[in-house]
């Protein structure tokens, strides 16, 4: 078996993550006994490019119990837990190409061995793996019988690949489902940002100006927990029905030009490039910790701010680095990659598995349809929401009403008024 991670000797730690992990995603260890049994995955090859986390073991492991050939490599070069890169190659037999705070050009090297597996089906997480298909592998691509996007940043990427009618292969847009976005985004990002900011730099959120650059589903989930903390939160957007809406929701709803003035922390969370920029960076008070929680480290211009300093500091302390800018100092976290994986653990456990519930049994759909499906973007079929989402609840114990003969009939009806 073909792997490369950092040190096989952290498989023991990774196992202990892993076990801990799946005790608190009872959906997704459910559709893994399904898989074994049924193996609706036998015959399959796929790759994986996702972080490499430990909730994201127990998918793989899901995968493989559906007697898939599994390859995983990193989604982003910070993200990877090292310990559980160890354990899925030593004690799961999967093939892993990941190793944190890996270059550029290992990173790459990394993509480019996950297409070399020749995968079926592949699972993206930014869509870096589609595209390095579709630019250096075409030939893979009649095999493939689809892709499943798990992120808001992947998905415009392929949407727009779409729109210019050059996309090749099938795609499953997972970020879309409801069992992801409203939970994974909202709950998820909002917790695990909180903490990676927290992790790098022991601040005390009370009462300072906390700045939200965007009020997406991420954006609102960061936006609550940090006024949860007592943070004076404000927010930014491009978006007028999601600036009213946050305006409605309490928080302060200004441009950015205007809140640069004001914010203690800076937190990015579009999918856009550019959002903290030279004319921000100019007006940031003294101590500004400027972080982003998006997936590419493309929403704060890191080259501009280098160029603007007169020295810089890497490391002050873990995944913190310090920019001298005249007689300021401004702080960036984690490279200005995604703070929650970089310098946390990423989503918890429990939302995770819901997004990996939907994940697995959206491939398995991919695989059932034997390559019937067009090169297109599709939602994530209904059914598979409802089915996670009713054994989310029976995990959690909850009971929900069923509706009447006679609701059922009264809407489906027109006669009865008022």
């Amino acid at each position: 078996m073909k792997y490369d991670i950092k040190n096989i000797k952290l498989a023991a730690e990774g196992k202990k993550r892993i076990e801990w992990a799946n005790q608190d995603m009872p959906v997704l260890e459910k559709i893994n006994d399904k898989f074994l049994k049924d193996k609706p995955l036998k015959g399959k090859k796929i790759s994986a490019c996702l972080h490499v986390t430990a909730e994201t073991a127990n998918l793989m492991r899901t995968l493989k119990a559906g007697g898939a050939d599994v390859l995983l490599c990193a989604s982003n070069p910070l993200s990877t837990q090292d310990d559980v890169a160890a354990s899925l190659v030593k004690n799961y037999d999967i093939s892993v190409f990941a190793i944190c705070e890996e270059n550029k050009t290992v990173y790459y090297k990394h993509l480019k061995e996950a297409l070399e597996h020749q995968p079926t089906i592949t699972l993206d997480d930014g869509a870096d793996l589609i595209s390095l298909l579709h630019s250096s592998y075409q030939s893979l691509m009649p095999n493939v019988l689809g892709s499943m996007e798990e992120t808001t940043t992947g998905v415009i990427r392929l949407r727009a690949l779409e729109k210019e009618g050059k996309l090749k292969v099938p795609i499953i847009a997972v970020n879309d489902a409801k069992t992801k976005n409203l939970f994974d985004n909202r709950y998820g990002t909002g917790q695990s940002t909180i903490d990676g900011i927290i992790r790098a730099t022991d601040i005390l959120l009370a009462g300072k100006y906390v700045v939200v650059a965007g009020y997406g589903w991420c954006g609102r989930g960061f936006a609550s927990r940090a006024r949860g903390m007592g943070a004076k939160v404000i927010v930014t957007e491009i978006d007028q029905i999601k600036a009213l809406e946050a305006a409605m929701d309490g928080f302060e709803v200004m441009s950015m030009k205007k809140a640069a003035k004001k914010g203690d922390l800076f937190c990015t969370l579009t999918g856009d490039i550019n959002i903290l920029r030279k004319e921000h960076f100019k007006l940031m008070k003294n101590g500004a910790i400027i972080c982003n929680s998006g997936h590419f480290d493309v929403e704060i211009d890191i080259p501009t701010l280098k160029r603007m300093s007169r020295k810089v500091l890497k490391n002050v302390r873990n995944y913190v680095d310090e920019y001298s800018i005249g007689d300021k100092k401004v702080y960036i976290l984690a490279d200005g990659r995604l703070v929650n994986l970089a310098a946390a653990e990423g989503h918890p456990a429990s939302v995770m598995d819901m997004s990996f519930a939907t994940q697995a049994l959206a491939t398995e759909y991919v695989a059932k349809t034997n390559g019937n499906l067009k090169n297109q973007t599709y939602s994530v079929p209904e059914n598979i929401e409802n089915q996670v989402a009713k054994m989310k609840l029976e995990s959690m114990g909850i009971a929900i009403d069923k509706l009447t003969k006679e609701q059922k009939k009264y809407l489906q009806s027109w006669e009865i008024g008022t």
